[in-house]
């Protein structure tokens, strides 16, 4: 089957976006296994994400919007990924809105196209109760930190603090002297299969630069580590403002670029703001995959 696709990429977080707006891709509907052929780099499109644009799911709702991960599993939240919906919208002129609403597996999010080509995106309030980010702190005693606390993890025979929190998915932020040094390709698939993650989890990698400046990486749940993790970035933040090393504005170096996540406090929002580009659109031939 064949199937037409837009490339993009917001802070090197690049995806697949599939316009559905008036069906399915291919009938019925593409299988785990096509959404994996498609964002595999060597036979496919090569994609972090792939992004399903489709209608309105109920008024006052102007898109839905559908994650598959490279693996082929289905995720809540990609921030990244909403400023790439939001800027292939408004370019293929499904939408002339600037600010739109759109309906995804973990919830509401409001992406704004800004005059200066960055996209801001609200993504709604942070979760903290354990049972729905969800977390099993079961037998552990937490570490207090700052106004809040981390919750000492074992992993492969060491504690690891983790500030675990929701942002429509689930991570796990710990700090770290040095993000170049860190164990993320190592120690990261432990932590996001870990059984205390029973739908596994972002492990997120923190560098405090001063209060208003940070570096990230992040080994995202189903994909690996990629250049830029949104949602990732926003916990990062959140996590770092609660533990009271990070002032409410913060400029996020991942490897990809720059995203500046905002967040006033408990209840409130969290704003990231970052590019999104297109790089290329295309056709391709889906096989025919079970």
């Amino acid at each position: 089957m064949r199937i037409r696709f837009t490339k993009m990429q917001g802070a090197g977080n690049d995806f697949v976006v599939l316009d559905e707006t008036r069906g399915p891709s291919v009938p019925g509907g593409l299988t785990p296994a096509q959404y994996r052929w498609l964002a595999d780099r060597h036979f496919g499109v090569g994609a972090d994400q792939i992004l399903s644009v489709r209608p309105a799911p109920a008024p006052g709702i102007d898109f839905e919007y559908v994650i598959h991960n490279a693996d082929g599993s289905e995720v809540e939240q990609c921030g990244n990924g909403a400023r790439c919906f939001a800027r292939y919208v408004h370019d293929a002129g499904l939408t002339g809105k600037d600010r739109i609403r759109v309906q995804t597996l973990g919830g509401v999010i409001e992406p704004r196209l800004n005059a200066d080509g960055r996209v801001t995106v609200d993504m709604g309030a942070p979760i903290f109760p354990l049972e729905r980010v969800p977390f099993d702190g079961s037998g552990l005693q937490a570490l207090a930190d700052g106004a809040w606390q981390t919750w000492p993890v074992p992993v492969d025979g060491v504690a690891v603090p983790l500030a675990v929190l929701s942002m429509g998915n689930p991570h796990a932020v710990q700090l770290v002297p040095d993000v170049e040094t860190a164990p993320v390709r190592t120690q990261g698939p432990l932590i996001e299969t870990h059984a205390r993650f029973p739908r596994r989890v972002n492990a997120g990698y923190l560098q405090i630069v001063d209060r208003a400046q940070v570096k990230l990486r992040v080994w995202e749940r189903g994909a690996g580590e990629t250049l830029a993790c949104g949602s990732g970035a926003c916990a990062a933040v959140v996590a770092g403002i609660r533990l009271g090393r990070l002032d409410t504005r913060v400029d996020v170096q991942t490897r990809g670029g720059v995203l500046t996540i905002e967040w006033s406090g408990e209840g409130q929002p969290v704003l990231m703001t970052g590019p999104a580009t297109t790089v290329f659109q295309g056709e391709v031939d889906v096989p025919d995959l079970k």
